[in-house]
Parts: C-alpha cells; sequence; structure tokens
C-alpha cells in the first residue's frame, strides 16, 4: 500500500458570531484557503485531482456543492472537480479521510480536504428546519423505521451532552473548571504567537476571536443552565463561528514530481458509531477501535484535539480513555476558539499537525463527535521538520 502526506495545511482564524468573518460569502472563505494553500505549497492545481469540502446547513450559499464553488471562486482551474460532504461536525475530517483513502489506494496522487461553514450568515440547523414549508417538522418525524427503533424521543445535541454529564456523573463545577482552562490555554496560545504560522488573515481577520479574557469562574458560576434543572450552561458549549480551511494529501510519486515536502504521514482512519440519541458519546468507542488497528496506547500521542462540543464530551472521554489532560487541546478547544461546524474537522487536524510541529512531537490523534451519534479518528505521524520557509 502507498502512503498518504500532508504536504500543506491552513486555515482562516476562526471569528465569533457576527464578527469579523460574519460578511464573507463562504465561496470566498473556501477560495482564501484554497489559493493559500496552492501558494504555500508551490503545487500545481491542475494536478490536484480532486477537492473534497467538509459543510453543513448546505442552504443558501452554502448550497450547489460549495467545495466546487470555492474551487472556481478561487480562480483555479476549472478541470479540477470538487464534492461537498456532510458528515455533521466530523465533515471535514471525514473530507480528510476519503482525500487520504484515495492517495492510499493509488486512485488519485494529490488532492484537496478541507471544510468551510460561516453560522453567523446560515444560522446552525438552518438544513434540519428546512422541510418544513413542506410539512416535515424534523428529519426523522415521519420515518417508520427509525420511530420502531427509537421512538419520538427528541435528537438533539443538547440532550446528549446532558445525558453525558449525567452518565459519567460529571459536574457542573468540573466543567467549569475545564471551559476556564480552554479560555486560559487558548489565550496563552494566541499570545504566544503558536498559531500565526497555520493562519492566513482574511480582510483584517487575523486572528481567532472566541477566547475571552474577560471570562471567571464567578462569571461561569452565575449563567443559568441551558435546560431547566440541567447542569449544562452556555459558557461549557462551544462557540457559534465562521471560518475555513483545508490541507494537501499527496502520495509519494506526487511529492517527487512536484518538489512537494512530507510534513506528516497518514498513520490511521477509522469511524465508529454508538447511541445516535446520546449523539456526542461516540469519541470513546471510535478511539479505543483507533487504538485497537494500531497497537498504539493512548500514551502515545503527543498532541490530541478532541473536539470541545460540550465540556462532558471531553471529559467523559479523559476518563474512559486515561489520557493526559495536558496533552488534549493544549491549546484550547472549541470552547473557547470556536466551532464552525463543517470546518472544524480541517481546523483541527491544521492545529494538530502545526503544534507536533512546533514541539516536535511523533504522533497526533484527532477526534470528534458528529450528528447520528458517530466520530472519526486520524492519527498522524510528525515527519522530519520541513525546510525554513516551508508551508
Amino acid at each position: 500500500m502507498s502512503e498518504a502526506y500532508i504536504v500543506g495545511a491552513v486555515r482562516t482564524p476562526v471569528g465569533r458570531r457576527n464578527g469579523g468573518l460574519a460578511g464573507a460569502h463562504p465561496a470566498d472563505l473556501g477560495a482564501h484557503v484554497l489559493k493559500e494553500l496552492m501558494d504555500r505549497t508551490g503545487a500545481d492545481p491542475s494536478a490536484v485531482e480532486d477537492v473534497l469540502f467538509g459543510c453543513v446547513d448546505t442552504i443558501g450559499p452554502q448550497a450547489g456543492d460549495i467545495a466546487r464553488t470555492c474551487w472556481l471562486a478561487a480562480g483555479l482551474p476549472e478541470e479540477v472537480p470538487g464534492v461537498t460532504i456532510d458528515r455533521q461536525c466530523g465533515s471535514s475530517q471525514q473530507a480528510l479521510h476519503f482525500a487520504a483513502q484515495a492517495v492510499l489506494s493509488g486512485t488519485n496522487d494529490l488532492v484537496v480536504a478541507g471544510g468551510v461553514q460561516n453560522m453567523s450568515m446560515i444560522p446552525i440547523a438552518a438544513a434540519m428546519l428546512a422541510g418544513r414549508p413542506y410539512g416535515h417538522e424534523t428529519p426523522f418525524g415521519g420515518s417508520k423505521g427509525w420511530a420502531a427503533r427509537y421512538g419520538t424521543q427528541e435528537v438533539s445535541q443538547f440532550t446528549g451532552a446532558e445525558m453525558i454529564a449525567a452518565k459519567w456523573d460529571i459536574s457542573r463545577e468540573e466543567m467549569e473548571r475545564y471551559a476556564y482552562e480552554s479560555h486560559r490555554r487558548a489565550l496563552h496560545a494566541i499570545d504566544a504567537g503558536y498559531f500565526r504560522r497555520e493562519i492566513a488573515p482574511y480582510e483584517g481577520a487575523a486572528t481567532d476571536e472566541g477566547p475571552r479574557r474577560d471570562t471567571t469562574p464567578e462569571k461561569m458560576a452565575a449563567l443559568k443552565p441551558l435546560t431547566e434543572g440541567g447542569r449544562l450552561t452556555a459558557a461549557l458549549a462551544s462557540q457559534i463561528s465562521d471560518g475555513a480551511a483545508a490541507l494537501l494529501i499527496a502520495s509519494p510519486r506526487a511529492v517527487q514530481e512536484h518538489g512537494l515536502i512530507p510534513r506528516a504521514r497518514v498513520h490511521h482512519l477509522s469511524a465508529r458509531g454508538d447511541d445516535p440519541i446520546m449523539m456526542l458519546s461516540a469519541p470513546i468507542p471510535a478511539t479505543v477501535h483507533a487504538l485497537g488497528m494500531t497497537g498504539l496506547s493512548i500514551d502515545d500521542f503527543d498532541a490530541i484535539e478532541i473536539n470541545e462540543a460540550f465540556a462532558p464530551v471531553v471529559l467523559s472521554w479523559i476518563r474512559e480513555t486515561g489520557a493526559d489532560p495536558a496533552r488534549v487541546n493544549p491549546n484550547g478547544g472549541a470552547i473557547a476558539l470556536g466551532h464552525p461546524l463543517g470546518a472544524t474537522g480541517a481546523v483541527l487536524a491544521v492545529k494538530l499537525l502545526h503544534e507536533l510541529e512546533r514541539t516536535g512531537g511523533r504522533y497526533g490523534l484527532q477526534t470528534m463527535c458528529e450528528g447520528g451519534g458517530q466520530a472519526n479518528v486520524t492519527i498522524i505521524e510528525r515527519l522530519d521538520p520541513p525546510a525554513p520557509g516551508s508551508p
């Protein structure tokens, strides 16, 4: 079997709701990282064989196969196709998987993976509600098979997060300590310039906008729960955000032919499912599966990115896997830095690669909870440090 290398990785800053990226057309956000990816790697755009982009709520400016639209909006060759992927929050992580699998299979040599989402422009769950004018309240209502298996239970990430907090008996106080630490780590990373190399500023927006310098444990403790009698508050959930990210995946032949610099090897790719009503617990069995497939232990990873959809998602995962909390989201996560849905998987991959390069770590693991009770796991192995000035 061939190898699949990451040879380029770039992202926009993650903008907060109604922030610096709110007015940017999703096609232009995606085009921005695509142009930057081609410029930084020096790859010939006409040699790219496919563009795989994640996006959720593909209506309005995100409809019509946004992957293709982003590539064309970037002024890149018309002969290169694109396809949009929806695995909910894991959409662009799945784009990375499909891109790497195409290279590993020998089907393609040079593939772009990424994602884009403007949640300020298209509200969260807009696609879930788009059927209402046609008499469909939810995607699940009216399905006899779904009702026979799951009844009429609410399918909600908020419900799932509360279920996880209850099952693992994670207190509000523990979650608030975790959330506060996410902001602290993110602000430290921004102030230290850790993200500067991976970010392509967009029209004056150059820094992640989500982390709050004025947040305190006391302010978090004063917030009302999202549901009556619940443990979760807005401070314990990921932020509504806008952003885009892209990575270039290459085969050994493409590396040689185009003079590219392999920065990491894709070591493992997998996805697993779990209870779709609890919804957000799948990173646990998915990680167990990935470790079993690779023979690696959780202690082999120098950096881990697990999406902070809600604080209990990460805390339950840490309890079950025994991961060192210091290595988990070392520069903060989505509670502080935001979660632009379909772009987040690619954003985390970009962050993970750069963190391994910054620290000299070898192995990195990425996972995230996804709608439908699913989770992807990606394991990468950093290669020798890139030459000065490389992307």
